[in-house]
């Protein structure tokens, strides 16, 4: 098939293999993320085996890539309005939807048995509810009819830990579920920093983004109320002896800068850049404050 020629003020995107969408449907940059909270608190919980790590890692892949692909079919009507997701597979014309929804049910499944078959029935069900809380109450339900969608819907990507920890002792306990809410609370500070700078985009799709529905001041203070509470969180497993010194030390560096970061976007008479470096650090405060437990536990 010829591909059709764009205007000459636009850039032409470069051509893309079967194999490259399907990667691209399960949105694997941000996995690299959920894979490190679900990892790394296995290491918290014990001592696994390398095949139950690896055993995880592919679950927890095609889990989580499988709800993105999901949520690509059931968002390709607003994916074709917002400039940063028009080049997905569907609204650029390179797959049928239907072969997407097939594509995401049969990983999720995939994943579902897997995780059942070579770790435990537990760590199946947290993933294949994480699943089910991202498909349909974010993505199908919140997504488009309250603010609060990236706050409630969020903990779909609270999910991880609980897996994680699952996996290695079959139960939860109070420290998972620390894990859990740290993650939660991260989760609308971190998103709402890219909504502030992203408004026209969610405006063109009608998505009650909190910005949109808020304002922006009113969005950035509850960045900063939700930040505070984050970094409160962060300290409390040291004080009931789930974690030590060493992640301690770590939790109030990572979460001093974060605090300041967001300060910055609450104070500053354009918070544009401010708000573009507390989305781009947020990911690597998650990323850190999950690997110093791991050293934490280590040492």
């Amino acid at each position: 098939m010829t591909p059709s020629v764009a205007p000459a003020s636009e850039p032409v995107p470069a051509p893309r293999s079967l194999w490259s969408d399907l990667i691209s449907l399960t949105k694997p940059r941000i996995i690299s993320l959920l894979l490190v909270t679900t990892i790394a608190p296995m290491f918290v919980a014990g001592r696994p085996s390398l095949a139950t790590v690896l055993w995880v890692a592919l679950g927890g892949y095609l889990m989580a890539g499988g709800a993105n692909a999901v949520n690509m079919y059931l968002d390709q009507d607003i994916d074709d309005v917002m400039a940063r997701t028009k080049l997905r597979p569907i609204p650029s014309g390179r797959m049928e939807a239907r072969a997407v929804i097939a594509f995401g049910v049969g990983i999720a499944t995939a994943a579902t048995w897997l995780l059942a078959t070579f770790v435990n029935i537990l760590t199946a069900a947290l993933a294949l509810g994480g699943f089910y809380f991202y498909v349909f109450i974010y993505t199908r339900w919140l997504k488009r009819s309250s603010p609060q969608n990236i706050v409630i819907g969020g903990a779909a990507g609270a999910f991880p830990p609980l897996v994680g920890w699952a996996a290695v002792t079959g139960s939860l306990d109070l420290t998972a579920l620390f894990l859990f809410l740290i993650v939660f609370y991260w989760t609308p500070p971190h998103f709402w920093a890219l909504a502030l700078n992203k408004q026209r985009d969610y405006g063109n799709a009608r998505v009650p983004m909190a910005p949109l529905v808020w304002g922006e001041r009113e969005t950035i203070a509850q960045m900063w109320w939700y930040t505070v509470l984050l970094v409160g969180l962060t300290v409390i497993p040291v004080a009931f002896g789930a974690l030590g010194l060493v992640y301690l030390v770590s939790a109030l560096l990572l979460g001093g800068l974060l605090l300041h970061g967001v300060w910055r976007v609450k104070t500053a008479s354009d918070y544009v850049k401010p708000a573009w470096w507390v989305y781009g650090y947020s990911l690597l405060y998650l990323a850190l404050l999950f690997v110093a437990m791991v050293i934490d536990h280590a040492v």
